[in-house]
């Protein structure tokens, strides 16, 4: 009987195991319906883009921004600067990004302050 129940036991372990392994790689990655998102890495960067293999181990961000802030030394008053990536002297054409390292991911809503500085960038550029 003691027998019966360690086997019994061992079956529900690797069938829970089987169960999370099966769930794990079909579940479906989420989908977002706004032109950029956020996007946080562990470092504390922040990129704002268009996102492509979100759910898979690279994250591939195209049309990326990023903030960068400059203190005036005399007035101590921080400027913020949305700076879109490719500017580089490298001049990067799309940013891939190792999953284990993005926090999190959200939508930027476009009546946000950040889609209507990118949408100023871009009527900017197109000119």
């Amino acid at each position: 009987m003691l027998k019966n129940i360690s086997v019994f036991v061992v079956g529900l372990i690797i069938g829970c195991a089987c169960a999370a392994l099966w769930m794990h790689h079909h579940s479906t990655a989420p989908t977002f319906d706004t032109a950029y998102q956020t996007v946080l890495l562990d470092t504390g960067q922040v990129y704002y883009a268009k996102i492509e293999g979100l759910g898979n181990p690279f994250l591939v961000l195209h049309d990326v921004y990023y903030v960068q802030s400059s203190t005036d030394p005399q007035t101590k008053e921080v400027k913020n600067v949305l700076i879109r990536r490719g500017k580089e002297l490298h001049g990067p054409t799309e940013t891939v990004l190792n999953s284990r390292h993005v926090v999190l991911v959200e939508p930027i809503s476009p009546s946000s302050k950040v889609a209507e500085l990118i949408s100023q960038q871009q009527q900017s550029q197109s000119k």
